[in-house]
């Protein structure tokens, strides 16, 4: 993970072309260091739409946030994720995921390969307050490994839950999920300790309180939420 991380952040990148059909421009990028390469996908902050509900240019921000969230928290959902200055500014680049083009969650929901992954999924779409939780948004490698893409739209303070993975909805918590958010818990609580270091350059001091919040809920509640009276999937749903 360090090697892969390290790459990222100090390979040089070269742009290989723009990924079409993307809200926001993304680039698929090849970044080189020493012997070492591989593909990326590249978000720069100077491609932002405007949102009326995110602020502008923090989109990248909160892609990197998820991914220390999940590390943190012990599940590696989501590819390494770093911030950095590229062709076209600074952005968020992310290890690119070579994925079956026959998935995405609606092909792998109810196997029971995926059924612990999903469940940690849905509890970390939940303290990072997943607002586009998309079935296109898990992909499935030549591994069978899920990984977890697209997260942007995360962290905001007003709870804004949209996406596919309602399957544990009013379920109870496994005690495994329970026992690692506690573990974050512990970390947010700490300044010094790696991830609250690394949030605290990523999100504002409301956003970081409403994350643990939020996992303060989850663990009081010890259930999955039921979709609330707001709309609860994104779209479109794929």
């Amino acid at each position: 993970m360090q090697r892969t991380l390290r790459l990222l952040s100090e390979g040089e990148m070269e742009v290989e072309g723009l990924i079409p059909w993307s809200s926001n421009a993304t680039l698929l990028v090849t970044i080189r260091h020493g012997d070492e390469a591989t593909l990326a996908i590249y978000k720069p902050q100077r491609g932002e739409s405007p949102l009326w509900d995110f602020p502008l240019g923090t989109l990248g921000q909160r892609e990197v946030a998820t991914f220390v969230v999940a590390e943190a928290v012990g599940w590696s959902l989501v590819p390494p994720t770093v911030l950095r200055e590229g062709p076209y500014g600074s952005g968020s680049v992310q290890w690119f995921v070579t994925a079956r083009e026959d998935t995405n969650f609606f092909t792998i929901q109810g196997d029971a390969r995926y059924a612990d992954d999903l469940r940690r999924l849905a509890a970390l779409d939940v303290i990072c307050n997943n607002a586009d939780r998309k079935a296109g948004h898990c992909l499935v490698d030549g591994d069978g490994r899920l990984w977890a893409i697209d997260n942007a739209l995360t962290f905001h303070v007003d709870s804004k839950l949209r996406t596919v993975v309602w399957d544990f909805a009013g379920m109870r918590l496994p005690a495994r999920i329970a026992s690692d958010l506690k573990r974050l818990l512990g970390l947010l609580g700490e300044p010094e300790e790696a991830p609250a270091r690394a949030l605290d350059g990523l999100l504002s001091q409301d956003e970081l309180a409403a994350l643990t919040q939020r996992t303060q809920d989850l663990l009081a509640a010890m259930r999955y939420p039921q979709p609330g009276p707001w709309r609860a999937v994104p779209w479109p749903l794929v």
